[in-house]
């Protein structure tokens, strides 16, 4: 799958992390990158697990990138479960390593070391974190 400018589509696929700040994290670093690059379009994880058709159609023709909140890893796993294929797997617990003591906020809210490390997640997807191949 392309875009117009012939950039290969990608999809960024967040965890639910539904009632944890790691989740909220993932899904907001995954509207950045969604916001931030025209080849990049996201998926919601529960149309994997219930099935839907379309979107199982569209995963496995689209190459992925999955933020996962926690190290249970369910949008990677769901992804591959569901045939697609996973380019690069980011788990929001390991950037907490180089922000100890963090207050990243709530499962609802995010403080502004919250907002940091959704910025540093992003600029790692959309800048220098994957190679140009995988994301063009």
């Amino acid at each position: 799958m392309t875009t117009d400018t012939g950039k290969r589509k990608i999809i960024v696929m967040p965890c639910s992390g539904i009632g944890k700040v790691h989740g909220l994290i993932a899904r907001e670093a995954t509207y950045a990158v969604a916001d931030e690059m025209e080849n990049v379009e996201t998926m919601c994880l529960a149309l994997l697990v219930s099935g839907d058709e379309e979107a199982l159609a569209k995963l496995r023709k689209t190459d992925c990138i999955a933020i996962d909140g926690c190290p249970k890893l369910c949008a990677a796993k769901n992804v591959e479960m569901a045939g697609g294929k996973v380019v690069r797997s980011i788990r929001v617990v390991d950037s907490f390593k180089n922000h100890r003591g963090a207050e990243p906020g709530t499962a609802t809210t995010l403080a502004n070391d919250g907002w940091t490390i959704v910025q540093e997640i992003t600029g790692d997807i959309t800048g220098c974190g994957c190679s140009e191949s995988e994301v063009s």
